[in-house]
């Protein structure tokens, strides 16, 4: 995680439910003193921070970062949040199981600025994607996607925000559904139920 943890909270608030049938296991960061993990050591999650510039290359925190995730046995990683792309080394390890969020209807406007992009091309709707991390920016098999319409008057942070707010809302459901119910993937194609 890299950022104030909205995410995040909601899927603890959704796991307090015995019916969700997740359980977030650990909280992992690349910045200190974030209000994510804040709200990971309030909810009594253990947590931990591996910081690029804390090793002699990138390849070594990625490294790092697997070990650290693998100590927890994950059965799925969400980096939704996570603004770090992650390598070989740790794509090796969670390839396939590592989720993430986008803040615009992949492939369109992949990168950094998925809505200001998508305001600033002129598209009339634009939304929020969760896919699963491959070694591209922003290419992974979409598993699920929620479109939010461009209102005339939007801003980059008012477009922005009302995107999070649908985001939210999927990572929530699909962690939940893959949880419960798991997943397959078919070439491109991520369909929800055990193959």
């Amino acid at each position: 995680m890299s950022g104030s943890g909205t995410n995040l909270q909601a899927l603890l608030d959704a796991c307090a439910s015995p019916d969700f049938g997740a359980e977030v296991v650990a909280v992992g960061a690349d910045r200190d003193a974030i209000q994510g993990l804040t709200r990971a050591s309030d909810a009594g999650i253990e947590t931990f921070v591996r910081k690029v510039k804390d090793f002699g290359s990138r390849e070594e925190w990625d490294a790092a970062l697997a070990e650290s995730v693998a100590a927890y046995e994950p059965d799925l990683v969400v980096s939704a949040g996570f603004m770090k792309l992650v390598g070989e080394t740790f794509l090796d390890r969670f390839g396939g199981k590592t989720l993430n969020t986008h803040p615009a209807l992949l492939p369109s406007f992949p990168g950094m600025h998925g809505a200001r992009d998508a305001l600033d091309y002129g598209v009339k709707v634009t939304g929020a994607t969760l896919f699963i991390v491959d070694a591209g920016v922003d290419t992974g098999m979409i598993v699920d996607q929620v479109s939010v319409p461009v209102e005339d008057d939007d801003t980059e942070e008012t477009l922005h925000e009302r995107i999070k707010v649908v985001e939210r809302s999927m990572l929530v459901e699909s962690v939940g559904r893959i949880a419960r119910e798991g997943y397959t993937v078919d070439g491109r194609r991520v369909r929800f139920g055990r193959a």
